[in-house]
């Protein structure tokens, strides 16, 4: 169980985070909501440890591998589609091919992120946060510049690999495609 107890993380004098205690299951879909600021992508930086609290403790992720797709797609843009998928585990260039094929970019495994529309880049790097595998996927705004039919193909593809997943989003339909199980209002 990944567990918060009491946990504040500040950024200059801004708090997105203040006295936060809650308890995630080890499976599930989780949905994390609210405004723009209330500290949404703060959670999961925390829970990914890009970012240490202020205050408080995190515990449960020590053992746990990690995934993340990020709201930037993050893409190294001296690698091709194919090369940014496979490079997060060794000799997966097979999978990360097939990942590629299930969110409908096979055409375009050999071109750099220059050459992909931004909806193409936004799924070159939830197959790489796939590839990555794991015991927890942390989707933030993972589906933005995807059209509604794109959108819902990704969400199969998504749907069902990790054990835990925590998406924030300010789209509940997202959320709920994915078989949300639990939520967090921040």
């Amino acid at each position: 169980m990944i567990e918060f107890k009491h946990v504040t993380c500040t950024y200059g004098e801004k708090m997105p985070i203040r006295d936060l205690t809650l308890a995630l299951p080890d499976a599930g879909v989780i949905g994390v909501f609210g405004a723009s600021g209330s500290g949404k992508t703060t959670l999961l930086r925390l829970m990914a440890g890009r970012i240490r609290p202020a205050s408080g403790t995190v515990t449960g992720l020590a053992e746990k591998r990690v995934s993340m797709v990020f709201q930037e797609d993050r893409l190294l843009p001296w690698r091709t589609a194919l090369e940014n998928v496979a490079l997060v585990r060794e000799g997966s260039e097979a999978d990360a091919r097939a990942l590629l094929a299930a969110l409908g970019l096979s055409a375009e495994a050999d071109q750099l992120p220059s050459a992909l529309s931004g909806g193409m880049q936004r799924r070159v790097a939830l197959a790489r946060a796939l590839n990555f595998g794991g015991d927890v996927l942390l989707l933030d705004e993972p589906f933005k510049g995807l059209d509604a039919a794109l959108c819902m193909e990704a969400i199969a593809v998504v749907r069902g690999r990790f054990p835990l997943t925590v998406i924030a989003t300010h789209d509940r339909a997202e959320a709920e495609a994915l078989g949300m199980t639990g939520e967090i209002a921040l």
